[in-house]
């Protein structure tokens, strides 16, 4: 039974927006609503046109038999500087403060809706990179990981400071750490990670850069390629950072043990 073009207009954003970076035929929808492709094809340009308009990613068409429909998810800079500072204004409380200079981060990287915004904000920033997987250590960079990984329809990966017996077989490394200058060991199962993949390191807090550095000695440990590297938010940090190459959405600017205050400013991400 034939639906409204009304209801088929939703349903197919849906579906785009459910499907990132999958090709999905003409053929498929025609079959889905029992339309002629002309009518999905203008179909189509309606709603790549509202998406460019409203910032949500990209449409691509490819021509051919073969061809349909590619949907990249974006989102507009001046919205992501919209939500970048809101997180600045909300991080720049009390109580936020923790032992050693880092920042309480739990509550807010525990919200879907807000690790939603940071994933597509993070996925923008690598529009149009091939890039085969994302990696994260455990455990607080899993859920940014996640969220971007989705976006860019890649899976993430998780490096762990410890050997699981679930694991199997792993390729360990030994890093500095950037901030108390000791020897760590970070481990990632064999089966995790494919040779000359191409991977997007993110992590939630970075000061000296130590556990990110550790993770790049990991890709190379199998023979992969560094994309790039994005932190939820870097801390002011006196000394020389262990990586030097990297973005970030938020910037400790400045920290106040005395009153327990915290001066939070956007990272580099946008430049």
């Amino acid at each position: 039974m034939k639906i409204r073009r009304s209801e088929r207009l939703i349903d197919m954003t849906q579906y785009l927006l459910d499907s990132p970076h999958q090709l999905i035929s003409l053929t498929f929808f025609a079959k889905r609503y029992d339309s002629a492709k002309s009518s999905i094809s203008e179909d189509i340009s309606i709603i790549k046109k509202t998406f460019k308009d409203r910032g949500f990613g990209i449409i691509q068409t490819i021509p051919g038999a073969t061809g349909g429909v590619i949907f990249t998810p974006a989102i507009d800079e001046a919205e992501a500087k919209v939500i970048i500072q809101q997180l600045c204004q909300r991080l720049s409380t009390q109580d936020r403060l923790l032992p050693g200079g880092y920042v309480y981060l739990s509550d807010l990287l525990g919200q879907p809706d807000l690790l939603r915004k940071v994933g597509r904000i993070i996925a923008s920033k690598y529009l149009g990179q091939k890039i085969d997987a994302v990696m994260t250590v455990a455990t607080k960079g899993v859920p940014i990981a996640q969220a971007v990984s989705y976006y860019l329809n890649a899976p993430f990966v998780i490096v762990r400071r410890d050997s699981k017996i679930t694991e199997g077989s792993t390729v360990s490394v030994n890093y500095v750490s950037g901030s108390s200058e000791r020897i760590e060991k970070m481990e990632l199962s064999k089966r995790s990670l494919k040779r000359g993949s191409r991977v997007l390191v993110v992590d939630d807090f970075m000061k000296g850069g130590g556990t990110v550095n550790g993770m790049k000695s990991m890709i190379e440990e199998f023979d992969a390629e560094l994309v790039g590297i994005t932190v939820f938010a870097e801390a002011n940090f006196k000394g020389v950072r262990a990586v030097d190459d990297y973005t970030s959405l938020l910037y400790v600017e400045q920290v106040d043990t005395a009153t327990k205050t915290i001066s939070v400013v956007p990272g580099n991400i946008f430049g």
